[in-house]
């Protein structure tokens, strides 16, 4: 017989943690191997976590939506003999106390230590003194912009689960810190019994504030699941991100009229709709070649430059949601590889059959604001990455036509690009000529060629 830990399962890239939906088993019941456990969900998607090992469900760690963090044990399954044995319970061992130095024998003030209401958690050190405390994207993007070193944040004393820093300990840190208050932390040198608690006055007027009133007739409607997910994501890119929009024009008609007149074709050939999404990620991916700095991401003071291409494309779900399915490799796919790609994962995302790895990976994202009759939009970065680029819809407009024998006007089908960009590493110029690159490729558009 033995105990095999069942452990949160790595998503992705950037993933770091994952929401516990539902336990499909209970302590007790039996599981096969790949027989699904539980269900979970991220920022990005949800998924289901399947057994490593056939047996019997012996303990569950976490509750429904508790947040856990990646490679954490979440469940234990006991295999081995089908006869019902008598299990001495698994004792898990007391936690080592935190090696310190001799604390020096100093009378401690009662007040002090009567002051502790609720179990504050300190940071957990390993043997050479570094932290193994857990941080999540968000307090560690938060931390970052704002110049706070871990070392400081490992001494902030946590309000979350298991001494946890919440985004709201360290935003309330950085508001203390720039007003210039004292603020108390968790030291490393003391006993748990011994420790201090940061003042939480602004916390405390928080939860004295009476329930907001609103008049008029109006309708209350709770969040969704994905809606907060996206809402979070939203403000921590904002958050992380100094961004800056560029905005120019194309006059694709050469494209338009060209996917007129090969689509019926396209499809009888290949099986798949030929749209112009494909046709615009092909352009995007020729440009990134041109400027690979524009598909990088940013980790402190160093820029990681992304040798591979792996474009995200914003699709709307049913719900008014969206979510951003990834085209890996998208550089060395041709035209028909990308419309394929780009309908499958369309499909699978308003069907809801995406897997996690579908999400993960994106080094540039590309959404097309004018799928629903806007002309131009501006995006907000896909974190990690460093730009994100977005057309609006293709309308007929009268234009001014330069030619060697003079100016004409023809109607023309014009459209509006825009390009939002991390400022850190993407400078005005970089932007501007990256966009101006693809509207050129967009409007030089060879209406001869074969897909």
């Amino acid at each position: 017989m033995a105990i095999v830990d069942l452990v949160m399962p790595k998503l992705g890239e950037s993933i770091m943690e994952a929401t516990i939906l539902k336990w499909h088993k209970q302590p007790g019941d039996a599981v096969k191997m790949d027989e699904t456990v539980l269900e979970i969900a991220t920022d990005k998607v949800d998924s289901e976590v399947p057994s490593t090992a056939e047996g019997t469900i012996q303990e569950i760690l976490y509750n429904v939506n508790d947040v856990v963090p990646i490679g954490s044990v979440i469940a234990r399954i006991k295999t081995g003999a089908a006869e019902t044995v008598a299990v001495t319970p698994v004792v898990t061992p007391p936690a080592k106390e935190t090696v310190s130095p001799p604390v020096t024998e100093k009378p401690i003030a009662v007040e002090t230590i009567q002051s502790v209401s609720t179990p504050v958690h300190q940071p957990v050190y390993n043997s050479n003194g570094s932290s193994n405390r857990f941080y999540s994207p968000l307090v560690l993007n938060i931390a970052a912009s704002e110049g706070v070193s871990l070392s400081e944040l490992e001494k902030i004393a946590g309000t979350g689960n298991e001494g946890r820093v919440t985004k709201k300990d360290i935003l309330q840190y950085v508001s203390e810190k720039k007003q210039g208050k004292s603020v108390s932390f968790v030291p490393q040198a003391v006993s748990q019994s011994e420790v201090p608690v940061r003042r939480e006055t602004s916390m405390a007027t928080t939860q004295q504030t009476p329930l907001t009133t609103y008049s008029g007739n109006v309708e209350i409607i709770e969040m969704d699941r994905m809606r907060k997910l996206i809402a979070d994501h939203m403000v921590r890119s904002k958050h992380t991100s100094p961004h800056v929009t560029s905005f120019t024009e194309a006059d694709v008609t050469n494209l338009v009229m060209w996917r007129d007149k090969v689509k019926n074709d396209f499809e009888k050939r290949e099986g798949t709709k030929i749209t112009f999404t494909p046709l615009f990620i092909e352009v995007i991916v020729r440009c990134i070649k041109k400027f690979p700095l524009v598909n990088s991401s940013v980790e402190g003071d160093k820029i990681i430059i992304k040798k591979d291409i792996n474009i995200g494309m914003a699709t709307a779900l049913q719900n008014g949601n969206l979510i951003v399915p990834v085209i890996k490799g998208a550089d060395q796919l041709n035209l028909v590889g990308l419309a394929k790609q780009v309908n499958n994962l369309a499909d699978n995302a308003r069907n809801g059959r995406l897997k996690a790895d579908d999400t993960q990976g994106g080094t540039f994202t590309f959404t097309n604001v004018g799928t629903f009759g806007s002309l131009m939009g501006t995006p907000i970065i896909n974190q990690p990455q460093v730009a994100i680029l977005a057309v609006g819809a293709i309308k007929k407009r009268p234009v001014v036509i330069e030619t060697p024998h003079g100016d004409s006007i023809a109607i023309r089908h014009m459209m509006y690009l825009s390009l939002s960009y991390d400022h850190r590493i993407v400078d005005g110029s970089l932007g501007a000529t990256f966009l101006t690159a693809v509207a050129n490729e967009l409007e030089n558009f060879n209406g001869e060629r074969d897909f």
